[in-house]
């Protein structure tokens, strides 16, 4: 649901990022839809990537590690514009990210096209909607090699053009 109280409605796309249909979120979720997805990374001037604990409220992975700021872009939004607002949702920083690249992931839960950015910022960080429980600093070289589940989706996409593979 939107912060209005209406259902969001989210762009159903084919393997070209080419728009299908229009359908809200919760059925996009029930029926795998393939939709778009913004997932930036937030490192630090020393290098070293935000990752965050999920809410265990979250409809996908819930309380799972990301190391992307981001989510859903919403219908008729553009990529940019998306992650602009995903970065003042989820952790309260009012910049322009950088394209970094992007592609599909498919996997038995979700379906999307993704662009990937990055942003330098050092913080301090405002966590307004929710979704992070806990948020910490983490070497990329590392990331992966713990306890900490981490999404799929961002690991797949975003993680191999930080590490520059």
């Amino acid at each position: 649901m939107t912060t209005s109280g209406r259902p969001e409605l989210v762009d159903v796309v084919d393997e070209h990022d080419a728009v299908v249909g229009t359908v809200t979120r919760a059925t996009m979720r029930a029926d795998r839809l393939r939709h778009r997805c913004v997932f930036i990374a937030v490192v630090h001037p020393d290098g070293r990537l935000l990752v965050h604990q999920r809410s265990d409220a979250k409809d996908v992975w819930p309380g799972w590690w990301d190391l992307a700021v981001g989510g859903v872009v919403t219908a008729g939004e553009s990529y940019d514009v998306a992650a602009r607002r995903e970065l003042w949702e989820e952790v309260g920083i009012d910049a322009v990210p950088h394209p970094i690249g992007g592609g599909a992931y498919d996997d038995e839960t979700i379906s999307v096209i993704g662009r990937c950015y990055r942003v330098e910022h050092a913080g301090p960080f405002t966590f307004h909607d929710g979704e992070v429980v806990r948020a910490e600093w983490a070497d990329l070289e590392t990331i992966g090699r713990d306890e900490r589940q981490f999404l799929p989706d961002s690991t797949a996409l975003l993680l191999p053009l930080l590490r520059g593979r």
